[in-house]
């Protein structure tokens, strides 16, 4: 890569989306399209030569714009509101994915006459709707508060997953060329494992780190933390045939059950925008215009299936979970588009098959910006086309639709009502989890002992099995003391099912008799899977089988109990993740109160505030003016018992204690003239 035609391509690149932001949002088009543009003319398509030194080092920073967006998109997904409308987003998200997967499939391969990897991109590309655009849509027209919004930007956050997923298992298949059946089921099965080995071990460990790092009030440890992790994790998705937007995803989706999430979003804002420019302008110079204009029927008619097809499948999936005609009506004619997922998908076919000539990109691109410009229309008229629907329809389907809705709400209030059932299967889950862990543990040490360590050191590579064998299986041994607590619990479980809540004798006996046969029932299988894993990674000196045998038996006994409080610790923590956003809304309903009149001021900083970027200390505001700032509020988060380095900025509320003349005083320092 060339030092000097870099910095020029990206001097012209980010001068070229800096024109383009400040135009479209005059005009009040989606900047996408405008960066989009802006690649189209300054590559090479347009006019016979491109205006940049080298391409490919733009496509490669472009990369970075996908690490960013997916990294945010998985940052804003909330669990707790996915649990409120998941039956009727996952239903709409599964039939629209599998559907429009599917037919993009079809269409590439009978109507198109493509080869099964362009087909099944295709496929891919036409899945999913776009959250980034429906939600800066919805803003702009001041709908947040309609009924079917909620749902469609849940069925497309459920989207973004499958079609991530997808990604992918694409990805690790299509290496080669060609697709496999025996790959995808291996890809999909290594897929489930990553996600569950990140997703575990992302909610236990990186919302208490950020936590901690973000106590210091330094939003620089912060923000290198997170990328750092956020790069980790993408670059062993990477390895293992993955995606990075898969990695990116995933950390962005824990990072989202930590407390400081917001300031997340707050810091990560500008490396985004700017690394999402670059990307939807290096798709622009991939973008062939001349090539649209020969396969303008192929764009027309892809760009028809996309709007009536994602129409009947979001449409269809609202109905079949519980929601009325006029909602579904709404909320399909508002996923009837696909957007940066499809430009994603794109730019993942030409990395990976180098086919930057294949029509299949084109029409893509093509597709996706014409119904990102016809989305806007379609979710204005949204209103007047459901109502027109509603009020035409017969009285004896609205009848039948109406006693559907009310069978579907009754089956989900039994379901909740099956306390046990869910118990039960929690620990079904828990106990499978840590098998998966255990596998994935050792499958991961067994990549590192097939690797060449003599660089590193010659005795370590003499000896590598022995130490990767040793450190895998005291992980596993960790693992046996909470998979005990867990089969103790379900043991319980099942023989209270049994038996009932008395305390009778037999009762008693029974309840101790199938406890103990659960225990013993989930031991066995787990010494069943670690002598599984153990037939690769034991080392053949008998010395060292003896040597691990021992450390381990002696870490089970010593470190028993340790074990125990770690799982507790752990699970706990998992479920602190899970639960942080009803944590969140619980503490502010807590922090609205009444401010006592004369006592607690409001103070808010303008752009002409002096104080903007300094610091509680650094203006030395008690000292100066006898007043006290308690709390601060931003972005419509409250910050209690704010620290002296924390940095105060623009549109911040500040919550002060003072009598009239210190906070005259303090209007003063802070040059507040009302």
């Amino acid at each position: 890569m060339n030092e000097g035609a870099f910095f020029q391509d990206l001097a012209m690149l980010m001068a070229a989306a800096g024109l383009v932001s400040v135009v479209f949002s005059k005009l009040k088009f989606p900047k996408v399209a405008g960066y989009i543009l802006a690649g189209v003319l300054l590559g090479k398509y347009t006019w016979g030569g491109s205006f940049l030194a080298d391409e490919q080092s733009v496509r490669t920073i472009g990369q970075l714009g996908v690490v960013f967006l997916m990294f945010t998109m998985g940052l804003s997904f909330s669990t707790s509101q996915m649990k409120r409308i998941r039956g009727v987003a996952m239903p709409a998200a599964l039939i629209d994915t599998v559907v429009m997967t599917w037919v993009g499939y079809t269409v590439g391969r009978h109507f198109f006459g493509w080869d099964s990897v362009p087909s099944l991109f295709l496929g891919a590309a036409i899945c999913d709707s776009a959250t980034t655009m429906l939600a800066k849509v919805i803003d702009e027209i001041k709908w947040g508060d309609r009924p079917f919004v909620k749902y469609a930007l849940g069925t497309s956050v459920c989207e973004d997953i499958a079609t991530v997923g997808i990604l992918a298992l694409v990805t690790g298949v299509v290496h080669s060329g060609k697709l496999s059946f025996l790959d995808a089921g291996v890809s999909i099965g290594g897929l489930f494992v990553f996600f569950l080995v990140v997703i575990v071990m992302g909610f236990v460990i990186v919302p208490r780190l950020l936590k901690s790092v973000s106590a210091r009030h330094d939003n620089e440890a912060l923000l290198l933390t997170i990328l750092g992790c956020c790069f980790l994790v993408s670059w062993v998705a990477f390895k293992f045939n993955f995606s990075l937007a898969l990695g990116a995803f995933l950390v962005g989706f824990v990072g989202a059950a930590s407390d400081v999430h917001h300031k997340l979003e707050e810091v990560m804002e500008p490396l985004k925008l700017m690394f999402a420019a670059v990307f939807f302008v290096s798709i622009g110079l991939l973008f062939d215009p001349v090539s649209c204009l020969r396969y303008w029927p192929a764009i027309l008619f892809v760009s028809a299936i996309v709007v009536f097809g994602k129409f009947l499948n979001c449409a269809i999936g609202a109905l079949f979970g519980g929601e009325s005609l006029k909602t579904a009506i709404q909320m399909g004619m508002g996923l009837a588009q696909i957007g940066e997922f499809a430009f994603l998908v794109g730019m993942l076919y030409v990395t990976v098959t180098g086919d930057a000539e294949s029509p299949m990109f084109n029409i893509v691109v093509a597709v996706s910006l014409i119904t990102t410009l016809l989305n806007p229309l379609m979710i204005k008229s949204s209103e007047a086309v459901s109502d027109w629907v509603v009020a035409h329809t017969p009285k004896r389907a609205m009848a039948a639709l109406e006693a559907y809705r009310a069978f579907v709400a009754k089956y989900h209030g039994e379901r909740n009502e099956a306390r046990l059932s869910r118990l039960v299967r929690q620990c079904f889950i828990q106990l499978g989890t840590i098998a998966v862990l255990n596998f994935a543990i050792a499958l991961i040490f067994s990549i590192l002992n097939g690797k060449d360590w003599s660089n590193f050191s010659c005795f370590f590579e003499a000896h590598k099995r022995i130490f990767f064998c040793l450190v895998a299986n005291l992980f596993i041994v960790s693992m046996l003391a909470p998979a005990v607590r867990i089969a103790r619990t379900l043991g319980n479980i099942l023989a209270t099912v049994l038996t009932g809540a008395g305390n009778a004798k037999w009762q008693q006996a029974v309840r101790h008799f199938v406890g103990l046969v659960v225990q013993i029932a989930v031991v066995a299988l787990f010494f069943c899977e670690a002598i599984m894993i153990n037939v690769n990674l034991t080392p053949d000196e008998e010395w060292a089988r003896w040597m691990i045998n021992c450390v381990l038996l002696l870490a089970a006994v010593l470190g028993w109990k340790s074990f125990q409080k770690a799982g507790r610790q752990a699970a706990a923590r998992f479920d602190e993740a899970l639960t942080a956003d009803e944590r969140r809304v619980k503490l502010g309903a807590m922090l609205t109160f009444k401010l006592p009149e004369g006592i607690v001021h409001k103070l808010t900083l303008d752009m002409s505030s002096p104080a903007i970027g300094g610091t509680v200390v650094s203006l030395n505001i008690r000292a100066k003016t006898g007043a006290s700032v308690v709390s601060l509020e931003r972005n419509g988060e409250m910050f209690r018992n704010i620290g002296p380095e924390t940095e105060f900025k623009v549109g911040d509320i500040l919550y002060t204690i003072g009598d009239g003349a210190q906070i005259a005083a303090l209007k003063d320092l802070l040059g507040i003239t009302a």
